[in-house]
């Protein structure tokens, strides 16, 4: 049976790194690295099952994890000869959350814990630096009541505003010892004031208190947003570490500061970090203070002033970098490290492995494998599927107009135009309404998570490379300017102020996050470059890919898209988006509303050059390869109006009298469409719709394949079947057709017919359907709606909730239900390959484009997914990784 608490440090190191899932990714590294001998401050870590008994208790830790901690606590006493709560000489602990995947921000942290009214006194007389003890206690006070109590931190930050404006000073630097003091007081009576009640004194009243609150921490809005955005369960709850205090506030000789050991904007092999002189880890990271640079060089490119680390600190940042050197070869990826040095000597207080833009993720795996640090097996898992978006859509046009305002610090690349908004729930809002936004903040907090993720940009005033913004930029794929001192925000005018302007919300802005850069109105773009570690990546996957890959597209220039993209043929073309082209149009509705069978063939013929010319052009771009056409699908009602307008309109283009359009637009009516009269069974209906469509296929077939030598496969896809008997009526249709087309012209070719799978009913007979099909695409959107009785056009209004409570892991309409449609979807694979051995398989909805259902379908043996152009290569990676995770 597993521990629920864990000792390190001081030689001791009850876990390990692979021990993450249960002492969250903190607390085993911290482990692991007081394991491999780095100077790491000892503590203990609370095991990520308790958060759950802490729920299921009412919000209250066991006793028994108590007792457990408090026996732990000892061995912390013993390492650093001080005593939790002595008055004299006191033991101060931090408490932080640690999930098994790095949240950075989302839960909550107290620092200097163990401090109150009689403590420091002690640590002023025993460290021999009375403003250290003060500014650690006025630190405290306002992290525990924010933290804990609940209290508005800004209360105290308006506090010591205040007070720096009354001495004359802007840094809190600059505050003495009786300055703080007078603070603590302040604060102490703000807590008063508004908690009710005064500040709490018994230090282990104060470390249950700050350890359930971080458990709490775990259900914040905040953290369930991330989680939801990051495809992160509930379930895994979080652990809490507790750890002996090292100080980088007692003075000049002492720092703190935040590292990556490679850069995590480019990837590139360099030192990336910032650090701060006399201040504690929250000042870089939260960005409350402009942070200076680790290395000379950096501090040279950025041409600031203040001195790097290497300069200030030499012997200090020498040990460091050979301590990051140790970590990136131990842990074989780039980390992310968390440091203090206290008096001149560096403790390490976290390391993990470091959020990264896709561009640095894929140069990072690439250098690696050829470093041999890692295999391109390794390199090929190592890239998250999903990031590579971030490398599919344009970039600023480095010869397109500009006019810089404001310049910041680069902490997000990308580039980004959008409105301004000043808070995250109208970021949020007006995203939903269409709108492209620019979330604009003086700093962001972990608040903002839902403002950041619904922005196209993110602008701060304050905060350096590591503070909050950048590190959930960077890990959203966000481009990011932090640190644009120029900026002025004034929230009761909601304007924006930089030298020679005055902006206001709704004004539109364009980010650089390479460059810094922020410029007025919107920039232009050019497309994606694709080579280098990219395309060296994709060739690695392809070499262990299994399925093929295919897109969606029904236009010449999608396919073109996808084919540079790596795409292996069409998965589905949708006809009916042919339809609604204006030259064809009044045609559609002529055959729509004919009441005779010849006045709809006469329509028909006018449609059939038309439908040919459609899929000649997609045919030459795809030549060679595969393409499955699905033959008209939607209900008739929708290429049709819906206004007494509209119906004057049709009227008058079709020639058709205005009585009897408004006739048969009533009769076509239909109270529930999608479940109407719609798919095969306009093919069993009006069969010469679906000829018209074959013979427009073959024809356009054969012409490409006489002119380039070079063949498609057609496959012909009958949507919406439910019965055997559906299928077997509509193939014989095109079959006839095709067998006419190639007696006229002289030429035959292979297709192949096949239905999509999109109906319950479907995937039970399967067996039966097979009979007559040469393939299956599961067309799981329709397929979800059928199974879940959800409509995808108006879940958004509930999902959300039913996500956030459990009832299902992710939104099913982006990941596939594996519990329901997942099974019929494998019901339909085994029973259909029971009738028929060869039957060729694939996916076409928008799974066919999401990494996680990738894997899924990956494990049923389908032979191909579709997914739309921009996807292809995300396709591609995830499909590599799922054969390579289904080997191991």
């Amino acid at each position: 049976m597993m521990k629920s608490v864990y000792r390190f440090g001081g030689g001791t190191a009850d876990g390990a790194a692979d021990l993450r899932n249960h002492l969250g990714g903190k607390g085993a590294n911290l482990a692991e690295m007081a394991s491999i001998g780095l100077p790491v401050p000892p503590g203990l870590t609370i095991a990520t099952p308790v958060c759950a008994a802490f729920y299921d208790a009412g919000g209250k830790l066991p006793e028994s994890v108590k007792t457990e901690t408090l026996d732990a606590l000892k061995h912390v006493e013993a390492v650093t000869g001080k005593i939790f709560g002595n008055p004299a000489d006191p033991l101060l602990v931090s408490v932080r959350s640690g999930a098994r995947v790095s949240m950075p921000g989302m839960m909550d942290t107290v620092l200097n814990l163990g401090l109150n009214d009689a403590t420091v006194e002690g640590l002023a007389t025993a460290s021999g630096n009375p403003r250290f003890a003060w500014d650690s206690y006025r630190r405290f006070i306002q992290m525990f009541a924010d933290v804990v109590l609940g209290l508005d931190h800004y209360l105290f930050e308006d506090a010591l505003e205040i007070l720096k404006e009354d001495r004359g000073v802007t840094l809190d630097t600059e505050l003495s010892a009786e300055d703080l003091q007078g603070l603590v007081a302040r604060y102490k009576t703000i807590v008063a004031q508004t908690w009710g009640d005064e500040f709490p004194q018994d230090p282990h009243e104060q470390l249950w208190a700050s350890i359930g609150a971080v458990f709490g921490s775990w259900r914040s809005d905040r953290a369930r947003t991330y989680r939801r955005l990051n495809d992160i369960p509930e379930s895994w709850g979080t652990a809490v570490t507790v750890q002996a205090m090292v100080f980088g506030n007692r003075g000049i000789t002492s720092a703190t500061g935040v590292a990556f050991t490679r850069d995590p904007s480019t990837g590139e092999r360099v030192t990336y970090g910032e650090f701060l002189i006399n201040a504690q880890g929250e000042d870089v990271v939260a960005g409350i203070r402009t942070p200076q640079y680790l290395t000379k060089a950096a501090r040279e490119r950025a041409g600031a002033r203040a001195e790097s680390m290497e300069e200030a600190m030499p012997a200090v940042y020498s040990e460091l970098d050979r301590v990051f050197a140790l970590l990136e070869i131990h842990y074989r990826d780039m980390q992310d490290i968390e440091f203090t040095v206290e008096d001149g000597r560096l403790w390490m207080l976290q390391t993990r492995s470091g959020k990264r833009t896709a561009k640095a993720a894929l140069k990072i795996a690439v250098d690696m494998a050829n470093e041999g640090l890692i295999t391109e097996a390794e390199a090929i898992l190592r890239v998250e599927a999903g990031a590579l978006d971030q490398l599919l859509h344009p970039t600023l046009d480095p010869k397109a107009p500009r006019q810089v305002i404001a310049r910041g610090l680069p902490a997000s690349p990308g580039a980004a135009s959008g409105v301004i908004v000043l808070d995250s729930d109208s970021a949020e809002a007006r995203s939903r309404l269409g709108e492209a936004v620019i979330l604009v903040r003086t700093e962001t907090s972990p608040e903002d998570i839902h403002g950041m993720h619904a922005a196209r940009g993110i602008l701060t005033a304050r905060g350096g490379m590591t503070s909050h913004a950048a590190v959930v930029a960077r890990g959203m794929g966000r481009p990011c300017v932090s640190g644009a001192g120029t900026l002025s925000i004034d929230m009761a005018a909601r304007t924006v102020r930089v030298p020679g302007h005055v902006l206001k919300g709704g004004d539109r802005i364009t980010l650089d996050g390479a460059t810094g850069e922020v410029m007025l109105g919107e920039v232009g773009t050019v497309g994606p470059e694709l080579a280098g570690d990219f395309a060296t990546l994709m060739e690695w996957g392809d070499k262990y890919r299994r399925m093929k890959v295919r897109t969606n597209a029904e236009s010449p220039a999608d396919c073109r898209t996808a084919r540079g993209f790596g795409a292996e043929g069409i998965g589905l073309c949708r006809t009916e988006h042919m339809f609604f082209e204006p030259s064809r149009i009044t045609s559609v509705r002529r055959m729509i509303l004919a009441e005779e069978a010849s006045t709809r063939a006469e329509a028909l013929a006018e449609l059939l050059p038309e439908q040919r010319a459609d899929f000649e052009a997609i045919f030459r771009v795809m030549a060679g390869l595969p393409c499955t056409i699905r033959l008209l699908d939607p209900p008739l009602h929708e290429f049709l109006p819906h206004d007494e307008t509209g119906y004057d309109d049709v009227a008058a283009a079709t020639g058709i009298a205005p009585a009897t359009v408004r006739r048969r637009i009533a009769e076509l009516h239909e109270f529930n469409p999608m479940l109407g009269h719609r798919g095969c069974r306009l093919g069993i209906t009006f069969p010469e719709i679906y000829a018209m469509q074959a013979r427009a296929i073959f024809e356009g077939a054969i012409a490409v394949a006489k002119d380039t030598g070079e063949a498609v496969v057609p496959e012909v896809m009958v949507p919406l079947v439910a019965t055997a008997r559906e299928l077997e009526i509509t193939k014989a249709v095109i079959e006839a057709e095709a067998e006419a087309v190639f007696e006229e012209q002289g030429h035959r070719l292979d297709y192949l017919i096949g239905t999509m799978i999109e109906l319950p009913r479907a995937a039970l007979r399967a067996a039966d359907i097979a009979r007559h099909a040469e393939f299956f695409s599961f067309g799981t959107n329709d397929l979800t709606q059928t199974t879940l009785g959800i409509s995808r056009d108006d879940a958004a209004r509930f999902l959300g909730v039913y996500v956030d409570q459990g009832i299902y892991p992710r939104d099913p309409f982006v990941g596939i239900d594996e519990e329901g449609v997942g099974e019929l979807v494998e019901l339909g694979a085994s029973r259909g390959r029971s009738t028929r051995p060869d039957l060729k398989l694939g996916i076409c909805g928008e799974h066919g484009g999401d990494p996680a259902s990738i894997a899924f379908v990956e494990k049923l043996g389908l032979d191909y997914v579709s997914c739309s152009p921009y996807r292809v290569p995300i396709a591609r990676l995830a499909a590599a990784q799922a054969a390579l995770r289904a080997k191991s």
